[in-house]
């Protein structure tokens, strides 16, 4: 299904990257596809978003402020399987789904026994991030605890 979206060949000036839970081999059955992207001309890119996949069931697109940065959301599904386009004028390795993700993954690799906890928990309806905090005991936002967390066990680089 990836391969039939297209995103990484259709949309490469925005260098898509895949994130989430399919990389990290925690995905379940209704998991979606996440895409991050970076957008500085946000009406461009929606309008090119709106000509490839606008047509895909379920599509919706909308802009938003998150961390006081603009961003732009599009999801819709392909064979079924949901895809969530997330755009915005930052580099991808500088966005917190990157960033999360690399932590994620340092500490799967790190504890053999937490990717079949962080499944578990998943089936029980966790998101991912919330999940992670869960297991290490962290409070509060955790899109923002995981990240301080990372940051403080040198999972990610500090700038």
């Amino acid at each position: 299904m990836i391969k039939k979206a297209q995103v990484f060949e259709k949309l490469t000036a925005y260098q898509p990257t895949l994130c989430g839970t399919f990389p990290l081999g925690i995905h379940l059955y209704d998991s979606d596809v996440d895409v991050i992207l970076n957008v500085s001309d946000f009406t461009r890119f929606d309008d090119m978003v709106i000509s490839l996949y606008g047509d895909e069931k379920g599509f919706t697109q909308k802009r938003r402020i998150i961390r006081g940065q603009p961003v732009t959301k599009a999801t819709f599904l392909i064979d079924d399987v949901p895809f969530d386009l997330f755009g915005q004028d930052q580099p991808v390795t500088a966005q917190y789904a990157y960033l999360h993700m690399m932590i994620e993954h340092r500490l799967l690799a790190r504890d053999s026994t937490m990717k079949g906890k962080v499944i578990k928990l998943k089936k029980q309806g966790y998101k991912t991030e919330s999940t992670f905090c869960r297991l290490l005991g962290l409070q509060g936002d955790p899109y923002e605890q995981l990240l301080i967390y990372g940051k403080s066990e040198g999972l990610i680089e500090t700038s």
